[in-house]
């Protein structure tokens, strides 16, 4: 099953996350099939392709419920 989830990187206490679409049996910073957006929680910048997002959940994918309170605020504003 594939999963879009958050992979973290950056330095250490800097942490920047970038919105992928990888196999659910995969680690979590493991090779991601494709990348869909990015979140930086220190400065709040979000930027989210919701239509790739939309594509991907009509083809099967789950979504882990921090991206998708992440995208409920970026569809509220």
């Amino acid at each position: 099953m594939l999963k879009i989830r958050l992979k973290r990187y950056g330095r250490k206490k800097y942490a920047i996350y970038r919105i992928i679409v990888i196999d659910s049996r995969k680690r979590r910073d493991g090779k991601a099939l494709e990348e869909l957006g990015i979140y930086n929680p220190i400065t709040k910048e979000t930027k989210i392709n919701i239509q790739r997002i939309e594509t991907r959940i009509a083809k099967g994918a789950q979504v882990s419920s921090t991206v998708k309170n992440l995208i409920k605020k970026i569809k509220q504003s």
